[in-house]
């Protein structure tokens, strides 16, 4: 009898630390139809979500991997996608040969936004998800089902970028209850074809919270960062191309977001001047000294800025 007692604990121990390690997890993979844009958004009750979850390429589509996640349906399930395979087709080659399969959770969204969300009947309560056109909804652990409810009309309701929507959605499940054991960790990541640094990949907005009390506010400070710092790329790539009007568009849309942060002035200045806008650009290095006196030393020596040097304001301006 005492056997059997110790028997019944050690396997009440295994399936906690099981649980423990499940990625316990709410998710959000969609695409926008006019950008091209794919993003993935999730927030869990484990350390470094971001790190386990997303799967993105802007050549093939979306995968969020969770419960007893399987990250090799992410590189795999990129690859299919690449070679034509829609969401759905994608989803029963992963999951066909799983030994595992009952206990996993995906969602994925293909680059032509065909879509799909499986939850294994294994998967720990509450589990399950939604799914439409561009977009795939899932969660595991949650305190019910109004938690993926709320994030799909979350999303479809909501306004602005894909990063601002997904975004919208994981509040809205986080609103409805999230995880059933609290929170910890929240990511989000959008990519596009060449919007990555310098356009040398698809990698557009990149943001972790792996551990903080309270990951979907610090998230939704790291966001607003990181959509300035986006057109910012955006402006400064176009820019080393040569494609100022391109250019001056995107800089002026990450001045907007970031009006207070001198790098961003600086090379809103330089943009100008290469567009053509003298006195503009004269405006922003004002700007951008007033907010950070020794950028001066950059701009002595700028090429950049060699079009105003000896204008007596940018000489006013250098004192």
């Amino acid at each position: 009898m005492m056997r059997g007692t110790l028997v019944a604990a050690s396997l009440l121990l295994i399936a906690i630390a099981a649980e423990a390690r499940s990625v316990s997890t709410f998710s959000i993979v969609a695409r926008d139809a006019k950008t091209g844009e794919l993003g993935v958004a999730v927030a869990s009750r484990f350390f470094s979500v971001g790190s386990v979850v997303p799967y993105l390429d802007s050549r093939a589509g979306a995968v969020a991997t969770q419960a007893n996640a399987n990250v090799t349906y992410g590189p795999r399930g990129l690859e299919l996608m690449a070679q034509g395979a829609t969401a759905e087709e994608t989803l029963r080659v992963l999951l066909r040969g799983d030994e595992n399969a009952k206990s996993r959770q995906v969602g994925l969204v293909s680059r032509d936004g065909s879509s799909v969300t499986h939850t294994g009947e294994g998967c720990n309560p509450w589990a399950g998800g939604r799914s439409g056109p561009n977009y795939a909804i899932q969660g595991n652990i949650l305190t019910g089902e109004d938690v993926v409810v709320k994030m799909e009309r979350a999303f479809l309701d909501a306004k602005g970028s894909l990063a601002q929507r997904i975004y919208a959605a994981l509040l809205a499940g986080d609103a409805a209850g999230g995880d059933s054991r609290g929170k910890q960790s929240a990511a989000l990541v959008i990519v596009r074809d060449k919007a990555g640094f310098n356009g040398g990949n698809d990698r557009a907005i990149d943001i972790r919270v792996d551990d903080d009390a309270e990951p979907f506010i610090e998230l939704g400070r790291l966001l607003k960062y990181a959509e300035m710092n986006y057109a910012w790329n955006e402006g400064w790539t176009a820019f080393t191309q040569k494609r100022f009007a391109e250019a001056l568009e995107a800089q002026e849309r990450a001045a907007k977001l970031g009006a207070d942060v001198a790098e961003v002035m600086y090379d809103l200045a330089v943009i100008r001047l290469a567009a053509g806008k003298r006195a503009e650009a004269l405006e922003a290095l004002a700007r951008a000294f007033a907010l950070n006196p020794k950028l001066k030393k950059q701009a002595a020596n700028d090429s950049d800025l060699a079009a105003v040097r000896g204008d007596a304001t940018f000489e006013r301006l250098m004192r």
